[in-house]
C-alpha cells in the first residue's frame, strides 16, 4: 500500500482512537509508519532528503521505544503494509499532519494521565513526534529550495 494511503488510514484511527490505550496504539503506529517512511526515503528518496529521513527513522524508533508495543491481531502494523512512497512531497506533508495530530492527541494522555510512568511516557512520545515532524518539515524544505533549482536552470 503506498504511503499516503497508509498514513491517511492511520490518521482516520487516530480520531476515532476512544481512550488513552487506544490513543497510544494508534500514536505508536504512526511512529512506526514514519519509522518505515524515514527508512524507505533515506533509501530510495532524493538524495538531498537521506539524512534528514535517517534521522527521522532514528527519532521516530524512539518515539516506538518510549510507548510500549501494542499486542496487534495479524496483518494490523501499517507500516508493514508500506509498499510504496509514491509522491514523497505528499506523503511527508500528510505524515506532517499525522505527527502533528498524534502529539496533540498525547497532550490530552498525559493531561489525564492517572500515574506518572504513563504521563513521563507521554512526554518523551510528544517530543519524538514533534522533532520527527520537524525533520518532516527539513525534508519538504529541501524539496522546496530543490524545485526552486531546478526551475532557475529550466529558465536561464
Amino acid at each position: 500500500m503506498d504511503a499516503v494511503r497508509l498514513i491517511m488510514n492511520s490518521r482516520r484511527a487516530l480520531a476515532g482512537s476512544g481512550g488513552a490505550p487506544d490513543i497510544m496504539t494508534e500514536v505508536w503506529q504512526a511512529q512506526a509508519l514514519a519509522q518505515a517512511i524515514g527508512s524507505r526515503l533515506a533509501v530510495y528518496g532524493p538524495p538531498e532528503l537521506r539524512g534528514e529521513a535517517i534521522g527521522l527513522t532514528e527519532l521516530a524508533g524512539r518515539g516506538c521505544g518510549v510507548l510500549e508495543a501494542p499486542e496487534l491481531a495479524e496483518g494490523a502494523l501499517r507500516a508493514a503494509q508500506l509498499t510504496e512512497l509514491g509522491d514523497a512531497r505528499q506523503a511527508l506533508m500528510n505524515l506532517g499532519s499525522l505527527l502533528g495530530e498524534a502529539g496533540i492527541a498525547l497532550v490530552g494522555v498525559a493531561s489525564s494521565a492517572d500515574d506518572e510512568t504513563t504521563y513521563w511516557r507521554c512526554m518523551e512520545a510528544i517530543d519524538a513526534a514533534d522533532e520527527s515532524r520537524d525533520r518532516v518539515l527539513e525534508m519538504l524544505r529541501r524539496l522546496a529550495d530543490r524545485d526552486e533549482v531546478l526551475a532557475e536552470r529550466e529558465a536561464g
